[in-house]
This record gives C-alpha cells, sequence and structure tokens, in this order.
C-alpha cells in the first residue's frame, strides 16, 4: 500500500501524541503539579497553565478553559481541567461537560488539598485558608487587590467576621510557615497550620 507524504505526516503526528494527557491548569498549582509530575515519574502528562489571576474574576473562567480545549485537544488523547468550582457558580462544570473533558471536584483547591469529604465535614465559616502559593503570592492576591497596603484600616473590615488564618501546607517548609504566622499575625487572626500534602489533587491525577 502506498503511503504519500501526507499521510505519514498524520501518521507521525498520531504516533507521538499517543497515550499523552494535557493537564489544562490553573496557574496556582503549576509547582504541585509539576513536583508531582517529577514524583511519579508522570511522563505522559503535559501542563498547560492558565493564569492565575484568573481567580480575581472567576466569571471568566469557563471561557478561557474552553478557548484553551478547543486549540490544544488535536494535540492530545485527553485533557484534563485541573480547576475546582472556584468561584464560577457550577458555570465551569457545565462548560467541561459540553466540551467532554473531566475536570477536578470540589468546590476550590482549599478543598481539594485537605481532601474534599474532610474540609466538608469540617464545617468552618469562619477561617481563611492559604496555600503553598498564597502565601507566597499574599502581596498580589491580597493585600494589593484588597488595598491593604493603601486603606490599613479596611482590614477589620474584610476579615473582621474571621477568627482564624489556616495555612494548608503541601511540603514541609518552616520558612513558609513562619511568613504565613506573618500573614496571620497581619490580619489579626489566630494561626492554624495543616499539612495536608497534594490531597485530592495527587489522586486525581494518579487516576490518569
Amino acid at each position: 500500500m502506498h503511503v504519500d507524504d501526507k499521510n505519514l505526516v498524520e501518521l507521525g503526528m498520531n504516533a507521538q501524541k499517543s497515550g499523552r494527557i494535557l493537564l489544562l491548569a490553573c496557574g496556582a498549582l503549576a509547582h504541585e503539579v509539576l513536583a508531582l509530575k517529577q514524583l511519579n515519574h508522570w511522563e505522559h502528562l503535559d501542563l498547560h497553565c492558565l493564569p492565575a489571576k484568573l481567580h480575581n474574576t472567576p466569571d471568566l473562567i469557563p471561557a478561557a478553559v474552553e478557548e484553551a480545549v478547543v486549540r490544544r485537544r488535536a494535540d492530545y488523547d485527553d485533557i484534563f481541567v485541573l480547576y475546582a468550582d472556584c468561584g464560577t457558580g457550577g458555570l465551569l462544570q457545565s462548560k467541561c461537560a459540553e466540551l467532554g473533558v473531566e475536570m477536578l471536584e470540589g468546590p476550590h483547591c482549599y478543598s481539594f488539598f485537605e481532601g474534599n469529604q474532610a474540609f466538608e465535614s469540617r464545617g468552618e465559616m469562619t477561617c481563611f485558608y492559604l496555600t503553598d502559593f498564597l502565601v507566597k503570592q499574599f502581596d498580589a492576591f491580597v493585600t494589593k487587590p484588597l488595598g491593604l497596603d493603601r486603606f490599613p484600616e479596611l482590614r477589620d473590615m474584610y476579615f473582621g467576621k474571621y477568627t482564624t488564618l489556616v495555612y494548608q501546607a503541601q511540603v514541609d517548609d518552616p520558612a513558609l510557615t513562619e511568613k504565613a504566622r506573618g500573614h496571620a499575625e497581619a490580619l489579626g487572626l489566630a494561626f492554624e497550620r495543616r499539612f495536608t500534602g497534594y490531597g485530592d489533587l495527587e489522586v486525581a491525577l494518579a487516576r490518569l
């Protein structure tokens, strides 16, 4: 059977993408996903991140995910969306169902890092949560967007109903713990550290 050059190219592309899965992730998860890939030798998983700042405008997340899925899906056997609901009010789940791709379970990263069942069972209403990423990027994602650097008197307006800052640690880093403790003091909150590891994020990736 004669195979022309065009067919050879197509066969090569199909062979190249065989078995590969694209992880379409929030930029806030980049470090953790790369660490899990290296730790578990998940060479069949490729990572593409959307800007972490989308969390400030969650209504834009579904459209951003759709654009990335449509643009990249021809290159992969499957795409897995590494977002929880993340404030989209179910719109992201509906969009993923429409696109025929799976996504992480849970309302937000604080839940799946701790484990969705464990987080739900706590029923906490007065805790403010930070992950490793947010401890490192506290000024960019908390202080400046809320204007606390310019109007520190707004602190009690924003955080007066909270009692505790909970640091969900993905890695055991004393320096990050002290940094998180400092953020709690700056917000006038009690401090609690929970070593969660990667929680349901690792479970979800292991399934792939």
